[in-house]
């Protein structure tokens, strides 16, 4: 059983409510847009860390993060991209890797909205954890934190991290 903290869109923010959440995890997972590498590295401090850059993400970023995370853990498949869609609307480029990889699993970030939403037609769970940092147009901050174990997901709890505040 693997515990995980799960969130994206940062641009360049962390805090101390983000980091809190995260102390517990066995690994952390950044959906894209870290905003810095610096992000990153303060993140894999605390536990190891899969990321995937985003549209916002420069050089620094991804010289470091992928734009795909395609692995398996505790028996599930997980599929991870910053720009993916969700069920029924996934972008094109997503669809695709959907389709071909069939994971379990697939996260998208992106959108700045939380979102858990099974896919029956596809047999996966899709998570977005929303937007984690100060920029943009959500109102609250967000992530999710659950465990993986025997190719499920278990224990999903969606955490607001308070309201988004600043710039």
């Amino acid at each position: 059983m693997k515990k995980i903290g799960l969130l994206s869109d940062t641009h360049s923010y962390l805090d101390d409510r983000i980091l809190h959440h995260l102390r517990e995890c066995d690994e952390i997972w950044h959906a894209g847009d870290f905003g810095t590498a610096a992000v990153a590295e303060e993140l894999a401090v605390l536990a190891p860390l899969r990321g995937v850059y985003g549209n916002i993400d420069g050089r620094d970023v991804r010289l470091t993060q992928p734009l795909i995370q395609n692995f398996e853990l505790e028996g599930l498949r997980v599929l991870m991209t910053h720009i993916g869609g969700y069920p029924g609307r996934y972008s094109p480029e997503a669809n695709l890797l959907v389709r071909q990889e069939r994971p379990g699993l697939f996260i998208s970030g992106h959108s700045h909205i939380l979102k858990v939403m099974p896919d029956p037609r596809l047999g996966l769970l899709h998570l977005n954890p929303g937007a984690a940092g100060r920029h943009g147009f959500h109102k609250v901050r967000t992530m999710l934190r659950f465990e993986v174990e025997n190719g499920k997901v278990q224990q999903l709890q969606a955490i607001e991290l308070g309201p988004r505040v600043g710039k």
